[in-house]
């Protein structure tokens, strides 16, 4: 992986942020590791699970992390218009 994919990447994880919290992806550890692929020109991204939760905070937390995947997804596709992007949560 390139040092400019790497500023790519770090771009991506402190534009997004969480609004209950207000804290960016990459202060939040959300993303475990970002995997390249030259051969099949695809970018992996490891996501953290959501930590166990009781009753209806786990319906809060799957709409969180829901949403910050989502948004995590688009940022990536458009800084790498030209790979694939996977998301893989771990």
């Amino acid at each position: 992986m390139t040092e400019e994919m790497k500023a790519c990447i770090d771009r991506v994880l402190e534009a997004i942020r969480d609004t209950d919290s207000g804290l960016t992806i990459a202060q939040m550890n959300f993303v475990e590791r970002v995997r390249y692929s030259p051969q099949a020109n695809l970018l992996t991204v490891f996501t953290r699970a959501m930590r166990r939760t009781h009753g209806c905070c786990t319906l809060l937390a799957l709409t969180q992390q829901s949403r910050l995947l989502g948004q995590l997804e688009q940022e990536f596709k458009k800084e790498f218009p030209e790979s694939w992007v996977r998301m893989e949560n771990v």
